[in-house]
């Protein structure tokens, strides 16, 4: 068989690049979201700045690596062959959970993930080792350093806290400060704030991005004696500097910080989080070199060389920061977990991503009537002067390019980058372990609040995201704990269980990755309004046939799997059919909810189009309704196991199916193709299917009074008959009042 311990390196080296490639993509939301959000700079500029900064971050992220050593456990208590089985149970969980977490599109810490991995890993070996030895099980607290997880779990908590209220009050004051007319402010203004600012993160590079690594020893006195006199010498230093960027080269300020900001936390994730992806494997590597050169078996060589500490090589960091960089640029799951951040602190309306919940509204409740509480107290003047500095100039953009509006402005876009390295610098400073993640989220969600982006038409939504998020990070904890244990526990019963559990990690991460595909393909399809289609009533005309077309693509093929599997008794295809018609019905709500935004992008020429949109889609929701309604009841017949449908029954439906199929690959094809001669003749062929239909419901009525014996059969498919009809009569309205519209548009 060899060394199996050689193939163990082997594979811990695959799932470190798959772990980083995970990890980016997690991770980019921490520095990128300010960025890309204000639109501050151009996406390739910002992505090389994001990517200098992460590779100079890995290459100085060397003295961080101790963490996975002998950070969570206690090593000297582990043999070499126990220490394998924990680094493998870690990597294989923490690649999976990552995976799954990038996939929702949602931020998660990685340093929470694999300290509760090395945690759960750790404690389920040595609970074995334990139950073996034959000793107590109060022991337990020798193998494990408990006290690591406690602060972790109490940094979570302090970082959201204290991230989310400091970003809030910081970016309320810079408001009043500068207003939404901050290009206006004058010129002292801009070079204090940018003093401030650049001061700020310049720290924050140094402490946060050079701490721990051997650059830091040759300054580590000159700093730490000099700390005050060096922050108000560098206030100073670019106070001057902003003033020359400003005066001389004519640079916006707040560009040049968030270009800095941007840079610098670039750098910190890549510094602090690099052995949250590969201390692991570096670690295992130390061990089986310390166990190799021992000549002791794997079984009862002590691993008490991990609590030394070991220089990683150079080469390898230069590695990881290029895998890093080359994730960063081409990751689709990293601009999902971005869209969730931006999405959730936009300044903007539009489509909102989490539905509210009970805790959301309670809290947005308790807001509003605090909110009510504090004006009223507030003095007439102050108010005033409040809103005056909130009141937003009027942007004149063309119709067309109302969507281009960046998410939120350099202003708040500055004070989260700010905010974050002041806070994640301190932490280091007082070594409160604070996620990078946690840090960067709030603060943003704080600033947010401030700025007033939550309002009456979005906060329940904003805040059900981001109590979505925080949860999630609570759970990240709970799953990773108790999925690295499980694993460590199949890993130690025997050996080959290594394989089986790397090939199921593949199989799922070519599942997730499909079915992430799958997902963006079906994004793509959705029913979405687009505001630089709807200016004028060609543009209308356009896209609501698109949209008519889909919808009755979709009615149809829904129809006749209902009809089929039905008569054939299927519950879980009925089920599926289900999930697709709730889907159709949510894109209608979503198209419904747009009509706002439709009606203000028209021009002032076809503002009549706005009318006729909005019955088109009152239509479309008919039809939706009725197929939902169907195939809502079929599910439900099945599902409760009542008789199927009689021959008789099912002959009907299919009669009927089949009219209505080839009616509807008509209307289809008519819309698609933008061919409307042929309405006139579907509509008298839709009126014939009314027809039919109404002789079917007769029928059904003479079987009730001669063979019928079935109560639920008759319930069953009267709805169906019946909702058929409503659905027919809804498809006869759209029709008529589209050629109506077509017919006048063309005059």
């Amino acid at each position: 068989m060899g060394d199996p311990y050689i193939l163990m390196l082997v594979a811990l080296s695959v799932l470190a690049v798959l772990d980083l490639v995970v990890g980016v993509s997690n991770d980019a939301v921490n520095f990128l979201n300010s960025a890309i959000g204000s639109k501050a700079i151009a996406i390739k500029t910002i992505m090389i700045i994001a990517s200098l900064g992460v590779f100079f971050g890995a290459v100085t992220s060397s003295g961080m690596m101790e963490v996975a050593r002998k950070g969570i456990f206690n090593p000297n208590m582990f043999f070499f062959e126990e220490i394998m089985f924990i680094f493998m149970a870690v990597m294989i969980t923490d690649i999976l959970l990552l995976d799954i977490f990038n996939s929702l599109g949602m931020p998660t810490s990685t340093t929470v993930s694999i300290v509760f991995e090395l945690l759960g890993a750790a404690v389920a070996i040595a609970l074995i080792k334990i139950s073996t030895n034959g000793e107590n099980f109060s022991e337990i607290w020798n193998y494990i350093n408990h006290e690591t997880a406690t602060k972790i779990i109490l940094g979570i908590i302090l970082s959201v806290i204290v991230a989310f209220s400091v970003g809030a009050i910081v970016q309320y004051i810079s408001r009043l400060i500068y207003s939404f007319d901050f290009e206006k402010r004058p010129t002292y203004i801009n070079v204090l704030f940018g003093g401030f600012a650049i001061t700020s993160i310049t720290y924050f590079i140094i402490i946060k991005g050079l701490k721990g690594t051997p650059f830091y020893g040759s300054i580590k006195d000159i700093i730490e004696v000099n700390t005050v006199a060096l922050i108000i010498g560098s206030f100073i230093l670019f106070s001057i500097l902003s003033l020359a960027l400003i005066k001389f080269l004519k640079l916006n300020i707040l560009t040049v910080i968030i270009a800095i900001g941007t840079f610098s936390l670039a750098m910190a994730f890549a510094g602090n989080d690099l052995v949250n992806f590969i201390g692991v494997p570096m670690a295992a590597l130390n061990s089986y070199e310390a166990w190799k050169i021992s000549g002791v078996d794997a079984g009862a060589f002590s691993m008490g060389v991990l609590s030394k500490k070991v220089a990683t090589n150079p080469w390898l960091l230069l590695l990881a920061g290029a895998i890093m960089v080359i994730t960063l640029w081409t990751s689709k799951k990293a601009r999902a977990v971005i869209e969730t951040g931006i999405n959730l602190s936009r300044q903007g309306e539009g489509k909102e991503k989490f539905q509210p919940n009970n805790l959301s509204r309670f809290l947005v409740r308790s807001a509003i009537s605090i909110n009510k509480g504090i004006s009223y107290i507030l003095p007439r003047r102050v108010k005033i002067f409040i809103e005056t500095k909130y009141k937003k100039s009027v942007i004149k953009l063309p119709k067309d390019k109302t969507y281009e509006m960046p998410a939120f402005d350099l202003v708040r876009a500055s004070v989260n980058l700010i905010m974050a390295s002041v806070l994640i610098s301190i932490a280091t400073s007082m070594k409160l372990p604070l996620s990078t993640t946690y840090v960067t989220f709030m603060v943003a969600m704080g600033t947010s609040l401030a700025d007033r982006a939550w309002g009456r038409e979005s906060a329940v939504y904003r805040v059900s995201g981001v109590l979505n998020v925080i949860g999630g990070w609570f759970l990240t904890a709970i799953i990773a704990f108790t999925a690295a244990g499980i694993v460590a526990y199949f890993v130690s019963w025997h050996i080959v269980m290594i394989p089986i559990l790397l090939s199921l990690v593949t199989l799922m991460l070519v599942r997730t990755s499909l079915s992430h595909s799958k997902k963006l393909k079906e994004e793509k399809k959705k029913l979405l309004v687009k505001r630089s289609e709807f200016v004028s009533i060609s543009g209308v005309i356009e896209k609501s046939s698109e949209h008519i077309a889909e919808v009755v693509q979709r009615v149809n093929k829904l129809y006749s799997h209902v009809v089929i599997d039905l008569s054939k008794d299927n519950l879980n295809k009925l089920k599926k059919t289900n999930k697709h018609v709730k889907k159709l019905n949510e894109e209608i709500d979503s198209l419904k909810d747009d009509v706002f935004y439709f009606i203000k992008s028209l021009d002032d020429n076809s503002v009549k189009a706005s009318g006729f949109y909005v019955i088109i889609l009152g239509h479309l929701q008919d039809v939706a309704q009725s197929i939902s309604y169907i195939s809502k009841i079929s599910f439900k017949h099945v599902n409760n196991n009542h008789k199927n449908l009689k021959k008789s029954q099912v002959a009907d439906l299919n009669f009927i199916n089949d009219k209505l199929t080839e009616i509807l690959d008509n209307v289809t094809q008519a819309f698609k193709t933008k061919d409307f001669s042929t309405l006139t003749i579907l509509l008298n062929e839709k009126r014939t299917l009314l027809e039919d239909v109404n002789k079917s419901i007769e029928k059904q009525i003479t079987r009730i009074r001669s063979e019928e014996t079935s109560p639920k059969n008759t319930t069953l498919y009267f709805s169906i008959l019946l909702e058929t009809k409503d659905l027919i009569r809804a498809l006869i309205e759209l029709l008529t009042k589209y050629n109506e519209f077509h017919l006048t548009t063309k005059k």
